[in-house]
């Protein structure tokens, strides 16, 4: 039911583009999509790309798409598989090439969103610069930008805020959530995401962050006790094609294709919202989660002293830190977007 509501809803906001259908050509795209196990992919980029983008164009329109992780990719990859060509479309993960440029860390740093409007104001100001950087630099057009819902604390153990993270040990899956949780005094682990279940469980840490419906799916309630409703961060998505690839296609494709991909961006955010909501409502037992099985977590609202400790770590610990190990042209990139947006500087 709920799969059909979201299809239905993809549909419905794209029934725009059906006159753009007229007089298109014949076409059929490749596209590796994000991972195969996710909402974001079944409940939205694999019907946008199966079923929307052929009925849109009347049949003239045609893709298939599989998950990376369908195909025996690992993510950090994509990138240059779409700049050599080998993939057309992608969909990945900007947290994967963070390790190649820490500019691909920028709209994502540890607690400069704290709600989902604040992470779309900085993706949307951000957003010029990776196309640039993409374009110039790896032959690969950006498409949009998309998220994931909001990744959050979850911990076997009494927290009652972000303070009580200090000597805690704390699963992170980036450079930049680990020196958030550093800078609260617990301490960073890297671990798989199938490894954190008996982690939690045995106490080989105390807390893991993930996104709230994706603990929930993976049955972190089971094994946590507490979740700290407060985002640290939201994991964005590129979505994004060969430039070559891209400009073999007649023009009036790419017209019909950029217009739709961008509702598919923004259904895709909408969502994200509304799937954190049901992570803390379905972890914690509430009766709005629509789901049949409901976890007994205590929901820990942010206080005010947690969202300002939020804001104290990532503008005195995590901004200096990222700022020191990107480029001058990225802090200023940085600065001149997401800085004027957010009322925030970084410096070298």
């Amino acid at each position: 039911m709920k799969k059909s509501l979201a299809l239905a809803a993809v549909a419905a906001s794209l029934l725009a583009g059906a006159a753009q259908a007229q007089d298109l050509p014949k076409t059929h795209l490749k596209v590796v999509g994000g991972l195969s196990n996710l909402t974001a992919y079944n409940d939205y980029e694999k019907p946008f790309w199966t079923k929307t983008i052929p009925e849109l164009s009347k049949g003239q329109v045609t893709a298939d798409i599989k998950g990376f992780n369908e195909m025996g990719l690992k993510g950090p990859e994509l990138l240059r598989l779409m700049s050599t060509g080998v993939v057309e479309f992608g969909t990945a993960t900007l947290s994967y090439f963070a390790s190649d440029n820490p500019i691909n860390e920028a709209i994502d740093l540890a607690g400069l969103a704290p709600d989902v409007k604040t992470a779309r104001e900085v993706t949307n100001a951000f957003e010029p610069v990776y196309a640039r950087l993409y374009g110039e630099g790896n032959n690969v057009k950006l498409l949009g930008i998309s998220t994931y819902p909001a990744q959050v604390l979850f911990c076997n153990a009494d927290i009652k805020g972000l303070a009580d993270i200090k000597g805690k040990k704390v699963r992170t899956s980036s450079r930049t959530t680990a020196e958030f949780v550093e800078a609260l005094g617990g301490s960073s682990v890297t671990m798989a995401f199938g490894e954190v279940v008996p982690a939690l469980q045995n106490k080989v840490v105390d807390c893991a962050i993930t996104g709230s419906l994706s603990g929930y799916s993976a049955k972190w309630y089971e094994v946590s006790t507490h979740l700290v409703a407060l985002p640290i961060n939201w994991n964005q998505q590129i979505h994004a094609v060969n430039q070559k690839a891209w400009d073999k296609l007649d023009p009036s494709v790419r017209t019909f294709l950029q217009a739709n991909i961008k509702t598919l961006v923004d259904n895709i955010w909408d969502a994200a919202a509304r799937q954190t909501q049901e992570g803390y409502d379905c972890n914690t037992g509430a009766a709005a989660c629509p789901f049949p099985v409901k976890g007994k977590m205590v929901l820990v609202q942010p206080s005010q002293a947690d969202r300002d400790l939020l804001k104290k770590v990532t503008q005195e610990a995590v901004l200096p830190k990222w700022a020191a190990r990107c480029s001058a042209q990225c802090v200023k990139d940085f600065n001149a977007t997401i800085g004027k947006t957010l009322g925030v500087t970084a410096s070298k």
